[in-house]
């Protein structure tokens, strides 16, 4: 494209300004090569012409279009210069508040001079893993790349940060830090991230100062470095300090201050620990008060001092050193003050003795008085011969005493440097290290010394690298993208580099003269002009000899080289020194021995810099004469300055380059002069000017397709392969090939080239626009005929309709006449036709009756005749057959006769025989004694009978008589007077009836007459009653609409106060769980780690199981008295609050008693436990012999069989008693029903039970005694057996024989064998309980004996005191006696009173039982009477049936617990019952209730919240194992509720599901555990899901095109975005998004988790995705378009779709995307006229004003049809909305988490219709 072509009409520029650099003009003419001028129009509308130097032809810059103007990054604009530059930054910062832009590389920051809201955690965690081209330009957007960097490439990074004194460099390497203390957090708890950031107080108040440009300018530089482990979080830190500058502690400028910590001392004069230090106001200090004033606005010194403080502590720094530190800086303060007076002869000078800074001085340091003060006046000359003494002129005294204050602080600053170097470092294997680089910038002023000379010389180094490495990555990208590059020309320093530090340089010829002995400055100076003139980077002034200037690669500076000599050598008088070294003080001393140390060199170059005023060499030392060589101060910086070079070789480098935008510190206020000197002397248009000779402009293939698609034509789409097309488009449009090159994945554009494309692309969109324009009129036009076609359509037939209905009416008239005629007569043929009908009618229904009649009575005869037929012949067939069946009957009678004779006849035959007669015999001596006894008392109750019988029978008698006699009387009475009796009654009847029916009527007229009067009545009050209404309507509408709205305000107030405070209080408790878990994770991670490193051979087991469980489990006990009181006072804290609860110090007190009391019992357990364990190894070293061994085995067989014997008879015989006593009750239950209650039968029950248990003692009693007499006879018996055995025998068992054998003697052997060791075992234990009194007792009396001790201490301290003292101390005393007396008692009364319910309780279930036993049993009798056979099987077949409740033993509990929690797998229920596990572990913990067994619950609900935990920890990351096991926890909180007997869970229960309630226990102490694992459950599904859900986010809900064409791609520049639109692997859709979320909510629906609580999973989800996206908004100004505006309602109305279409916008998750709603609404409204702010204003109210405003200044037209918001806009929306108290935080959290409700849930399941599948193998357990 030629000259001509963009140098036309209207093409816009850049001219130079004396006043503001650069100015903006517009091309009134066409410019014509050969032209001598250009024809220009300001931008104030005034016409100018532009001169052109004919021989360089050297043309205006020209200007970028407006769509490039505020781009993120420097190299995306089209046009590379240095007024391009400018005026983006200056639209960047004024405009849009911007104040980081990229450069390429380079950072560009400038000092907003204001606090900003961008720094926050919010922020830090927002630009945390993400790229650097895909958020804002920021420094944390540094700070993560090179994180990121150092973890992929494993090399070491290095942050740069410089500028100008006041640029802000020292803050931006602060919050660069604070990014790597909050992202690579130390893993131990070292903290070692809080000292790194506690460094930077310190390090501020001992090296920053005021100076004219800047309120807290860093005087020294400094390079920290952090030290990351393999896993990349912070390990330790070391920072390395360079030129201190040391002058400021003697002399400021006007307007300037002393180092802060000066004035922070003196700020905190007045505190008591600092009186010693003699200080006042810092007015009153020379080296403090040159500046003039000694306070800077907005600065509190004490309250600086105070984090100074707390930092030194926190890195560990003592408070006798803190102390030491502060002595010596306030002796520098006194030292200033020191009147030194001058002698007569002007050649010496003296001090007066009294002078009291000076004693100040020697006082602080501890130094001797005389000493210093002859020293300071005085010097050494040493000569070869000898050694004198001369006297000081006054000049010469000070300045020895401001060279003695300044080796002080400088001293004293590198000894804190060490220390803080000390304090972050760390004996960790360091893997690699960032470095940050805080030094300072370019310095020029108008009398520059040695240490601007230093400044330069460093940025002149670091200027070269800085060259090279971006020389370097422009060769790096054209070596990848495989096209042909040429050498770039770029500026070299180096010359001037050697200028200063090579053979005989600038640096080497000072040196020499401070070598010699009568150097001076002006000899330097000659000999710089002698060696140097020739050179083109020095200079000779013109007007003076003792200054030289130096070509710097920024800028010409003239140093004056008076005083270069002095601060070189910087030397202090030796004899002062010695005296510093002899303090008392070993800080003092230390801190200048370390000037004769030998050590080859500085420990770290910071104090070699800055501190070391003279370090030996680290060469080998010449010994050719005494005399030490010291290291001069600019050999130093130069030694220092390599190293930090090779430092920076060998790392990344990342450059941030701070901007001053103007030297009055006005916040946002641009002067482009300083800017300009900034950016030429900071190297960012070196940047610029490098890419601007290559390819500045660079686009991906994708990228330039989507956006210059317009210019294709339309056979080239009809290609598929992109690549193809942007070649062919390019080679058609840009005619000169050397403007573009095609890279492997990118385009390559020359400067210019891309502002070009954008101008066709412009003139296409207009003809585009013009044809648009031109159709849409047409149809217009064409729209307004048809309507008016249409309109006089409509009215001609609107009149052709009315004169139609006019005639109809006239037709519809005559015929209606005609019909109404004919009806009328019809209807009078009709009524005489129904008239004849009617009577025929009535005529026939006679008739037919009559013959009906007939007929009816002939049926009648006939059934009657049927019956009496029927009677005759079944009275005939009955006795025909009763005579049948007697004749049978004789038959049968006769022959079971013959049958029964024959079969008695061979009875006698067999009686007769002997073997019948011997089986008779066998035992009839023993049935003959019963059926004696037997016949003896049925005699007895025969005659008990018959005497009862023969009493009823005569008493029945008698009375019959009587009855006979009463009846006989009653008849005769009653014969004569019946009938006169009949009649009267009848008349008395009929008289009371009349009377009754007058009554009737009287009583029915006066209802009717008061009827009417109360129905009058009731008329007029409901009148009345409708008026009172209507004024009372009036009244309440009237105070309604005075007090409505006030109310209504008040109301909703008063309701969002109450939630939003009842949502922070359960926010507030379930971040503690989620605290409270993430450190039980911990505990566990370093117990496994301590378990690890500790683990031994010898691993000593615990006591038991039981205790370890306890050990492990965090929850309570269920049984224990006193652990039960401490819950309670626990539960108490959390129902009181935690701010009464820490007041209550009944509570306190408790809780301080409960411990000792714990104490005390672990030290009892301990002692039995060592008793226990000495026991058992006494039991080990006995030896028994196999023999008794196997004895006493066989003894305890024996017994166990004899015992499990007279159990079970004992047991059978109780269950008789029991049937017994149960019938017993019953009877007298129904025959005493009205005198006898139901406590009489349950006291009677007891007594009855109480009676069976004396009785069955007794009876165990008496089988001991007879086994006791059958052995002692069987032992007689086994002594006479060898004389007698057959007489002995016979005699002793007369008739068994055969039961007296061995075995028989054995068990009754074993018997009294057993019976002895029970006897001993009771002895045992009685004397170990005795041992065990007497221990406690001698316990009770040491702790009296104690008590004693303590009060007897007391006592004779009291004596000590005073009489009030004594007093005072003895209420105390009787205070504390009474407060826990008061405790005691109180406790005391808390324990009965729990006793007093617990029985109270077991008292009503026991009563219920014992009705329901009254009811059973009445209901047994009476189904006894009607079916007494099946009353047996009926009550076994219940017993069978299940109730709901699974028993396991005791071992199986673990299996339980792995087989249902730990390997439990939720694909192995896949179509069982939702929740088994839940139901079935509830189960379990039912039948532990039921046989009260309260240590298998606690065991049991402790493994398996245990087992949940581990599994969760396992499976930390799988979704769908997590909601499995939240849907289990859920359930089983709900069961527990559901069936807690509490009244408010149970309304909506069943009757059956009301019998499987507790009974016994109440755990509502493990219903709050459960509720808090289901919160922990909770947040880590949520960790998940979120986890999953984030990275799709910003790419399928800003970046991805779900409306095809609709977004356009701008120039991004060198920093790239790394999704972006491209079809890549990173690229997610929205669908991708929702069929994510699909899978969540199917999985959770299939695992049966509660509605509620998926609900609240999605709003949680929303939240987070609207955080995310509006965050990502809120920080990239790509994405802040009218495209993605309506990009992002698509995708919100698609979300809303989804959450209908799965019933679940009832969730609120579309109320927490109303403020992404509002953002995408923001976006897409018109934002020009005040109209328009106000809709903005009312319509954003969800936005906050920094969000609606950050939004405003992003938003960014995507082509030239659009228009920029303009600041006055933005002014006017912030005007209006300043009355508006919004939060400060600019970012939403997208880590906070809505608190989560659990809603009662019941099951309308019961427990014993759950069927338990194979796949869990629980075979073990067994349904009870």
């Amino acid at each position: 494209m030629s000259v001509s072509e963009l140098y036309s009409q209207y093409t816009r520029v850049w001219i130079p300004d004396p006043d503001e650099v650069w100015r903006s003009a517009e091309l009134t003419k066409d410019y014509t090569e050969g032209d001598r001028s250009l024809q220009l129009r300001l931008e104030d509308e005034t016409i100018r012409e532009y001169p052109i130097d004919v021989q360089s032809n050297q043309l205006p810059f020209l200007r970028n279009p407006d769509i490039l103007v505020g781009e993120n990054d420097l190299t995306a604009l089209s046009y590379l210069h240095e007024p391009a530059v400018l005026h983006n930054l200056k639209v960047r910062f004024l405009e849009s508040n911007h104040i980081y832009t990229y450069c390429g590389i380079v950072l560009v920051a400038i000092n907003p001079y204001e606090q900003l809201p961008i720094y926050g955690q919010d922020v830090i965690y927002a630009y945390s893993g993400q790229n650097m081209g895909d958020m804002d330009p920021h420094i944390f957007a540094v700070a993560e790349e090179a994180y990121k960097q150092m973890a992929r490439d494993e090399k070491n990074q290095s942050i740069i940060v410089s500028g100008e004194s006041g640029a802000g460099k020292t803050v931006s390497a602060k919050y660069a830090m604070r990014y790597f203390a909050t992202v690579g957090g130390s893993a131990s708890d070292t903290n070692i991230e809080e000292k790194v950031l506690a460094s930077s107080p310190i390090m501020e108040a001992i090296g920053n100062a005021k100076t004219t440009r800047n309120d807290n300018s860093s005087r020294f530089g400094k390079y920290i470095q952090i030290g990351f482990d393999k896993r990349y979080h912070i390990i330790g830190a070391n920072m390395r300090t360079y030129l201190l500058e040391k002058s400021r502690v003697v002399f400021q400028a006007d307007d300037e201050r002393n180092y802060h910590i000066f004035y922070q001392l003196c700020a905190a004069a007045s505190l008591p620990e600092f009186k010693e230090l003699a200080l006042t106001c810092a007015e009153d200090f020379f080296y403090a008060s040159q500046g003039g004033d000694t306070a800077i606005e907005g600065v509190d010194d004490a309250d600086d001092f105070e984090k100074t403080r707390q930092a030194f502590t926190l890195l560990g720094v003592r408070d006798s050193h803190q102390i030491s530190i502060f002595k010596i800086i306030a002796s520098i303060l006194h030292l200033g003050n020191v009147e030194i007076q001058a002698e007569r002869d002007g050649d010496s000078c003296s001090i007066s003795p009294q002078d009291e800074h000076l004693s100040s001085f020697c006082r602080l340091l501890g130094v001797e008085h005389s000493q210093m003060e002859h020293w300071l006046c005085h010097r050494k000359l040493v000569t070869s011969a000898e050694t004198y003494v001369k006297t000081m002129s006054l000049q010469q005294v000070i300045n020895a005493r401001n060279a003695l204050a300044k080796h002080i602080y400088a001293q004293l600053f590198g000894w804190i440097v060490g220390h803080v170097n000390k304090a972050l470092h760390t004996s960790l294997k360091q893997h690699s290290f960032i470095g940050v680089l805080d030094i300072y910038g370019f310095e020029t002023f108008e009398v520059n010394s040695f240490e601007q000379f230093c400044i330069n010389y460093a940025n002149e180094k670091l200027q070269q690298q800085f060259n090279s490495h971006v020389f370097k990555l422009e060769q790096e990208e054209y070596m990848k993208e495989q096209i042909p590059w040429t050498l770039i020309d770029f500026y070299d320093n180096q010359p001037c580099i050697d200028l200063i530090e090579a053979k005989l340089g600038i640096l080497d010829l000072l040196d020499e003269e401070c070598k010699v002995p009568k150097g001076t400055d002006q000899n330097w100076a000659q000999k710089l002009y002698d060696r140097h003139s020739s050179s083109q980077h020095f200079q000779k002034p013109r007007m003076s000899n003792t200054a030289f200037i130096v070509v710097h690669f920024a800028d010409k500076v003239e140093y004056l080289s008076d005083g270069f000599l002095e601060k070189n050598r910087d030397t202090v008088y030796e004899e002062q020194i010695n005296i510093l070294k002899a303090s008392k003080f070993p800080l003092v001393a230390d801190l200048f021995h370390d000037d004769k140390d030998s050590a080859p060199a500085p420990t770290t170059s910071g104090k070699g810099s800055s501190s070391k005023i003279n370090i030996r060499s680290a060469r080998p030392q010449m010994k050719a004469s005494n005399k030490e060589h010291k290291k001069t101060v600019g050999h130093q910086f130069r030694t220092s300055l390599h190293l930090l070079m090779d430092t920076l070789n060998a790392t990344t480098p990342h450059y941030v380059r701070c901007i001053k935008p103007n030297d009055e510190k006005l916040p946002f206020h641009f002067d482009p002069k300083r800017a300009v000197q900034q950016l030429r002397a900071c190297g960012v248009l070196e940047t610029i000017r490098i890419s601007a000779a290559g390819y500045p402009s660079r686009w991906t293939y994708h990228d330039f397709f989507n956006r210059y698609r317009v210019l294709v034509k339309k056979r080239e789409l009809a290609n598929t392969d992109k690549k193809a097309i942007c070649k062919s488009v390019l080679e058609n449009l840009i005619k000169d090939p050397d403007k573009f090159q095609f890279g492997r994945t990118k385009i390559f554009f020359r400067a210019g080239q891309v502002a070009y494309l954008e101008k066709l692309r412009a003139d296409r969109f207009r003809a585009a626009t013009i044809m648009i324009q031109k159709t849409v009129r047409g149809w217009l036009q064409k729209v307004k005929y048809r309507r008016l076609k249409g309109a006089t359509l409509t009215l001609q037939r609107y009149c052709r309709g009315h004169l139609a209905r006019r005639l109809a009416e006239h037709l519809r008239r005559i015929r209606a006449a005609v019909v109404l005629q004919k009806q009328y007569r019809m209807r009078r043929a009709r009524l005489a036709y129904r008239r004849v009908r009617a009577a025929a009618i009535v005529i026939q229904a006679f008739t037919r009756g009559m013959f009906v009649r007939r007929h009816y009575c002939q049926v009648l005869w006939e059934h009657k005749a049927t019956i009496i037929q029927k009677h005759v012949r079944g009275w005939t067939a009955r006795r025909h057959f009763l005579r049948l069946r007697g004749a049978a009957i004789v038959i049968q009678c006769a022959f079971r006769r013959l049958k029964a004779k024959q079969e008695l006849k061979a009875l006698k035959i067999e009686a007769r025989s002997a073997e019948h007669l011997k089986r008779l015999n066998v035992g009839m001596e023993n049935k003959v004694v019963q059926l004696q006894r037997k016949i003896d008392d049925q005699n007895k109750e025969f005659k008990m009978l018959s005497e009862q019988l023969s009493a009823v029978t005569s008493t029945h008698t008698m009375e019959v008589e009587k009855l006979k006699k009463e009846l006989a009387h009653y008849q005769q009475s009653q014969s004569g007077d019946s009938s006169l009796r009949l009649q009267e009654e009848v008349e008395s009847l009929r008289t009371e009836l009349q009377r009754a029916h007058s009554e009737r009527k009287i009583l029915e007229d006066t209802h009717t007459r008061e009827k009417d009067e109360l129905r009058k009545r009731v008329a007029d009050l409901e009148q009345e009653n409708a008026l009172l209404k209507d004024e009372k309507e009036q009244l309440n509408h009237q105070i309604l609409c005075q007090s409505k709205d006030e109310f209504a305000q008040n109301s909703v107030k008063e309701n969002l106060l109450m939630k939003k405070e009842l949502e922070e209080e359960r926010s507030r408790y379930q971040n503690l769980v989620k605290e409270y878990s993430r450190l039980e994770q911990r505990y566990d991670n370093l117990r496994d780690e301590m378990t690890i490193i500790k683990q031994t051979p010898g691993h000593r087991r615990n006591p038991s199981n039981q205790s370890s469980l306890e050990s492990d489990s965090n929850y309570p006990s269920i049984s224990t008295s006193e652990v039960g009181d401490t819950e309670d006072a626990l539960q108490q804290v959390e129902e009181i609050g935690l701010e009464k609860a820490a007041m209550d110090l009944t509570v306190f007190l408790k809780l301080q008693k409960r411990v000792r009391e714990l104490e005390q019992e672990r030290k009892k357990l301990q002692v039995q436990l060592e008793k226990r364990e000495q026991q058992d190894s006494r039991k080990v070293q006995v030896e028994q012999p196999k023999n008794d061994m196997d004895l006493d085995q066989d003894a305890d067989l024996a017994y166990n069989s004899l015992k499990r014997q007279e159990l079970e008879s004992e047991n059978k015989k109780l269950k008789n008693d029991l049937n017994e006593l149960r019938k017993a009750v019953a009877d007298q239950a129904t025959q005493n029903n009205s005198t006898h209650s139901s406590p009489d039968s349950y006291s009677l029950l007891l007594n009855q039970l109480k009676l069976a248990n004396e009785e069955l003692e007794v009876r165990k009693e008496e089988v001991l005694i007879l086994r006791t007499q059958i052995v002692s006879a069987d032992q007689r018996r086994l002594a006479g057996k060898s004389t007698e055995p057959n007489i002995v025998a016979r005699t002793s068992w007369p008739n068994s024989e055969k039961h007296v054998d061995q075995d028989d003697a054995i068990e009754a052997y074993h018997g009294v064998c057993q019976t002895n060791r029970l006897l001993e075992a009771q002895l045992q234990a009685q004397s170990r309980e005795h041992e065990e009194e007497v221990e406690q007792l001698k316990a009770q009396v040491e702790a009296l004996k104690e008590e004693l001790d303590k009060q007897q201490q007391t006592f004779c301290q009291t004596l000590l005191l005073s009489p009030e003292a004594q007093v005072e101390f003895g209420v105390q005393q009787e205070i504390s006696r009474l407060t826990n007396e008061n405790l005691d008692l109180k406790e005391l009364v808390e324990k009965l009173e729990k006793n007093e319910r617990k029985l109270k309780k077991q008292l009503k279930i026991y009563m219920k039982k014992v009705q329901d036993l009254e009811a059973a049993q009445t209901l047994a009798q009476s189904e006894k009477k009607r079916h007494e056979l099946n009353r047996q099987v009926t009550v076994q077949r219940k017993e069978k049936d299940f109730q709901g409740m699974l028993e396991y033993h005791k071992e199986d509990e673990a299996l339980l617990v792995r087989n249902l929690v730990t390997e439990l797998k939720p694909q192995t229920l896949a179509g069982s019952v939702p929740s088994l596990p839940a139901y079935i572990l509830y189960m379990c913990i039912r039948h532990a209730d039921y046989v009260n067994d309260d240590l298998r619950v606690h065991s049991l609900l402790t493994s398996t919240i245990n087992g949940i935990k581990k599994v969760l920890k396992k499976h930390n990351d799988d979704f769908e194992m997590t909601t499995f096991w939240l849907s289990n926890t859920c359930r089983l909180l709900h069961c527990l509720k559901q069936y807690s007997g509490d009244e408010g869970f149970m309304t909506q229960n069943t009757a059956k599901q009301n019998e499987h309630c507790l009974k016994n226990f109440d755990l509502t102490e493990y219903r709050q555990v459960l509720s808090d694992l289901s919160i922990q459950i909770y947040q880590q599904l949520i960790k998940i899901a979120e986890g999953v859900l984030q990275p799709m986010i910003v790419s399928a809900m800003l970046e991805n095109e779900s409306i095809q064409g609709l977004s356009g791609v701008k120039p991004t520049g060198y920093r790239k975005r790394s999704s972006s639109m491209v079809d890549g692997e990173n690229a997610y859709c929205l669908e991708a998004v929702i069929r994510q979320m699909n899978s969540f909510h199917t999985v959770m629906c299939d695992q049966g988790l509660d509605p509620e609580i998926i609900l609240q999973v999605f709003k949680q989800l929303f939240y987070m995705i609207t955080a995310v996206t509006l965050n990502n908004l809120l920080l990239r100004k790509d994405v802040c378009s009218w495209s993605t505006g309506m990009q992002l309602r698509y995708n919100i109305s698609q979300l809303e779709e989804w959450l209908r279409g799965r019933n679940l916008h009832q969730s609120g998750a579309v109320q927490t995307m109303e403020p992404l709603i509002q953002a995408a609404q923001l976006l897409q409204l018109k934002k020009k006229s005040p109209e328009d702010a106000e809709a903005i204003c009312s319509l954003c109210t969800s936005l906050s004003t920094q969000q609606i405003v950050k939004i405003l200044n992003l938003y960014t037209p995507l082509n030239e049809f659009e228009e920029r918001v303009t600041v006055g806009f933005i002014r006017t929306i912030q005007a209006q909305l300043q009355d508006r108290n919004d939060p400060q935080q600019l970012l939403l959290d997208y880590k906070h988490m809505f608190p989560v409700l659990f809603p009662f849930n019941p099951s309308s399941l019961t427990m014993d219709s759950i069927h338990i599948p194979a796949c869990l193998n629980l075979e073990f357990l067994s349904e009870v």
